[in-house]
């Protein structure tokens, strides 16, 4: 390989890299996970069409990564003063702000069109509604108040109903008891999250937890109580013939140990302790899907 090629190569790989953060690759796949999950759990979807599914998670991919691209162009300057951020490709002045909206234009467009050529009008027009909601009305109220953590759970969720949408073509109860499993979720989940990083969300002027005073009490207490919301809620997939017996005990586990680390949070009232919640949350939803789909088989 001569030099210049050897430049060509190696900006080419400077470029992709900075795409894939651009699109926050790592969370967009998590979030296309569970709407893949979804779609499979459909009484529509009786057996693996493996084109279909690859179709669905490229798509969801696109949608996905616009909604993202956005995000951090309208974050430039706030991801700029915090550190976990500042290195993002906009943020740090890789590229352009009008780059970042060129690709989120792009593949929000395809997204949702592949969206509606290949599965129903329906999962195509909660898909765009979704961006919508994420890129234009979380995005900017997230330094307004901190309903923003409210408003952002209903994208966080949307994909769990677009998978199942696309699958069955209907707004049945399987769909929204999948949305209301993944939207309780987000709120010990996010909450862990912006407890980790109070100081570094402060510094952008980012409201997201329900204290207006920080980590404290009534946090940690909000946090156990939609954690314990999600035991009731985590049987209902069961109770409308989603999956099987087995399932209700694994995600009962699952749920169980939300509520003991988010009771370990109020008892201790540091980072350590919200991190665990944090990285529970995590393993949370691969864990609870992979069970109700296994079941289901």
């Amino acid at each position: 390989m001569t030099a210049k090629s050897q430049i060509l190569h190696t900006g080419l790989v400077a470029k992709i890299n900075d795409y894939k953060q651009l699109s926050k690759f790592t969370l967009s796949f998590t979030v296309v996970f569970t709407c893949v999950i979804c779609y499979l759990l459909a009484p529509n979807i009786v057996s693996y069409n493996w084109k279909m599914i690859t179709i669905l998670f490229v798509a969801g991919m696109f949608i996905t990564g616009s909604a993202n691209a956005i995000n951090q162009a309208v974050e430039k300057y706030t991801d700029a003063v915090m550190k976990r951020t500042a290195n993002r490709p906009v943020a740090s002045g890789r590229m352009s702000q009008n780059e970042a909206y060129t690709f989120a234009v792009i593949t929000g467009i395809i997204g949702v069109l592949m969206m509606g050529y290949f599965f129903n009008l329906s999962s195509a027009l909660v898909s765009a509604f979704s961006l919508f909601l994420y890129a234009f009305i979380y995005t900017p109220l997230k330094t307004k108040n901190s309903i923003a953590v409210l408003v952002g759970a209903f994208p966080g969720a949307l994909p769990c109903l677009i998978g199942w949408v696309a699958g069955q073509d209907d707004f049945s109860a399987g769909g929204w008891i999948l949305f209301a499993i993944q939207f309780i979720w987000q709120f010990p989940h996010f909450w862990a999250i912006a407890w980790v990083a109070h100081s570094d969300y402060s510094k952008a002027g980012f409201k997201l937890l329900p204290s207006d005073k920080g980590p404290t009490k009534y946090t940690a207490l909000q946090t156990i109580m939609y954690s314990v919301l999600m035991i009731p809620i985590g049987f209902l997939p069961y109770f409308f013939d989603l999956t099987g017996i087995t399932s209700v005990y694994i995600v009962t586990a699952c749920n169980i140990a939300m509520v003991i680390q988010s009771v370990r949070l109020y008892n201790d009232m540091d980072v350590k302790a919200a991190r665990r919640v944090m990285f529970s949350s995590y393993i949370y939803l691969p864990i609870v899907y992979l069970a109700l789909l296994a079941d289901k088989l």
